[in-house]
């Protein structure tokens, strides 16, 4: 799930559901509630012990945590390769990048219908916010650690969506190469802390991008996934569709980048094509070997 989450195109929410932990998931974290970790808090009181025992297992810590420890894991590993590449090979990861957005809006717009005006309206209205975005026309209020924090907030929430990767919304919101080099920056200054050759002065400030992202992700994680999920109650149809219209409409994302690196030749335009085909391949490989990828 980690490592879905930390490329764009397949969703860590889609490969819970791949695993058939999903359900499992959505009812873990929406059994994490501020009155169940009151009552894990209390668990000091011996008499109130059973009771924070009987909180733990209904919020399934046996389970989450280490699913976490081990997205975390993939998400930093990731991370670090994703620097690297952005500077070395820029036209090759985004070309990618965008083969993978294009491919899984594809897929996942083939299993949903589209046989109502108000289906066609919410799919039209999740692509134009999605272009409207990545075009800069719309903007996220604030900048520095308020655009990190509400980053946070909006790419942790769409991990545990399927069909949304997390990585995707910050391609989007023009965060992702940043924050993944705090990221890389703050994991390097850590381990040179811990050899001896570092210091915490060097850890400051990509560890401070670090806990603001994660301080944003928690916010999300219990509010924004929260609204999603009960719209997907109420109009299922209609907000899956809205969902996948904002991926199809970031399909012109990644390009972004690529013009930072490069001047948009005819050869750059080729190039970035033909790794944008493998990124398409890979992700309809991926879907075939999976028997399809459902939204749900």
């Amino acid at each position: 799930m980690g490592t879905a989450d930390a490329l764009p195109g397949v969703s860590g929410g889609t490969v819970a559901l791949l695993l058939g932990v999903y359900s499992r998931l959505i009812a873990a974290i929406t059994a994490i509630t501020p009155r169940r970790i009151a009552t894990v808090l209390r668990g000091y009181d011996p008499q109130r012990r059973d009771r924070a025992r009987a909180a733990l297992l209904e919020m399934d810590l046996q389970f989450l945590l280490p699913l976490g420890v081990g997205m975390v894991t993939a998400v930093a590993l990731i991370a670090g390769a994703v620097s690297t590449l952005a500077d070395s090979y820029p036209l090759a990861l985004f070309g990618f990048f965008t083969g993978l957005i294009a491919a899984s809006a594809i897929v996942l717009f083939r299993s949903l219908p589209m046989d109502a005006l108000e289906h066609a309206v919410a799919a039209g209205a999740g692509v134009a916010l999605a272009l409207l975005v990545s075009a800069n026309v719309l903007e996220l209020p604030g900048s520095g650690a308020t655009l990190v924090f509400l980053s946070g907030a909006l790419a942790v929430s769409a991990m545990i969506l399927p069909g949304i990767s997390g990585s995707l919304i910050l391609i989007l919101l023009g965060q992702y190469v940043y924050l993944s080099d705090q990221l890389s920056a703050f994991l390097g200054s850590v381990g040179d802390l811990v050899t001896g050759a570092g210091s915490t002065a060097a850890m400051a400030g990509p560890g401070t991008t670090v806990v603001l992202f994660a301080a944003g992700g928690l916010v999300g994680l219990f509010s924004i996934a929260q609204l999603v999920r009960r719209a997907l109650e109420r109009a299922r149809t209609t907000t899956l569709l809205f969902l996948v219209g904002l991926i199809a409409g970031s399909v012109p994302a990644p390009m972004h980048n690529v013009a930072e690196a490069h001047a948009l030749t005819g050869e750059v335009l080729a190039m970035t094509g033909a790794w944008a085909l493998v990124g398409a391949v890979a992700l309809f490989a991926l879907d075939r070997l999976a028997g399809g990828f459902d939204p749900e």
